[in-house]
């Protein structure tokens, strides 16, 4: 509950505001949204995060989809190096990822796992580069989310930045390098890139099996972008600044938060461009390793 100081202070924050800002903001009927948020950025929400993904769903309608990153809380990223008591124990007892139960990282915030619980929910197959998703459409959505190039085509996130799909990408107070389909720009580029492979458990037919993952290396960069972005500069944030700057997306207020609407096709063919300009003939940038 707030304090007597809050409510001095500050404006209660309910649904009806939330929908209507997310209309100025640009958000369409129909549209599949993926969410990255900082619920405390929005200000007292009556209600809290349900409120929050109940203005989504009711701004996008029954025929959109509201979706968000929701990888794995537990993966194990390079245990194989860890002293031997912790990886034994992880290889012994780590459950297997299951989407049904297995919760999204808290990194990625308390509207991601709000989604992933939601009535009618979906949360795609790959452990770390899954999606979780609500509305029409949603299981066909998240459905065959391979374990390997989980952000290339494909995967959840291709369905999200195709031409005429509708897709968008929404920041409602999270930081411009947060935005997850710009790794799917990563991996769809005609450029050289960085790969790795990391073992996780997962169910077949039944039973647990570590299996190898072969992903992008978004944890220590796909491109050598020191070559591109200053010291200090996200990459991904630069990436996402420059296409504000040449037109796509825009800016609003969402609640008390800075929010940010891109529409997911542009954003992604602006993203490829920027890649394949810097990084299309950069030598030595298809190194691969081994998280585990």
């Amino acid at each position: 509950m707030p304090t007597a100081d809050v409510m001095q202070a500050r404006a209660p924050v309910t649904r009806g505001r939330l929908v209507a800002d997310l209309a100025r903001v640009g958000l369409e009927p129909g549209a599949t949204v993926m969410v990255h948020a900082s619920l405390r950025s929005l200000g007292w929400v009556v209600g809290g995060s349900q409120t929050v993904v109940a203005a989504l769903l009711e701004r996008v309608g029954p025929a959109g989809v509201v979706c968000a990153q929701a990888s794995w809380e537990d993966v194990p990223f390079g245990h194989a190096g860890w002293p031997a008591r912790w990886r034994d124990a992880y290889e012994a007892e780590l459950p297997a990822f299951d989407p049904a139960v297995s919760a999204a990282a808290p990194y990625e915030g308390r509207i991601a796992e709000r989604i992933r619980t939601w009535p009618g929910a979906c949360r795609s197959a790959n452990p770390a580069t899954g999606l979780a998703a609500v509305g029409a459409g949603a299981a066909a959505f998240c459905a065959g989310h391979r374990l390997d190039d989980g952000f290339g085509a494909g995967t959840p996130y291709a369905a999200v930045a195709a031409p005429g799909a509708g897709g968008a990408v929404l920041l409602l107070g999270a930081p411009l390098h947060t935005i997850s389909l710009l790794h799917h720009a990563e991996a769809v580029a005609r450029a050289p890139k960085r790969w790795t492979t990391y073992r996780l458990p997962v169910l077949r037919s039944g039973a647990r099996r570590w299996v190898a993952i072969r992903e992008l290396d978004v944890w220590c960069g796909a491109f050598p972008y020191e070559r591109a972005v200053p010291d200090g500069v996200a990459p991904l944030g630069a990436i996402t600044a420059d296409a504000l700057a040449a037109g796509v997306g825009r800016r609003g207020t969402v609640g008390e938060a800075t929010a940010h609407l891109f529409p997911a096709a542009a954003l992604t063919a602006f993203a490829v461009r920027w890649l394949e300009e810097r990084f299309g003939a950069v030598p030595g940038a298809t190194a691969h390793r081994r998280l585990t």
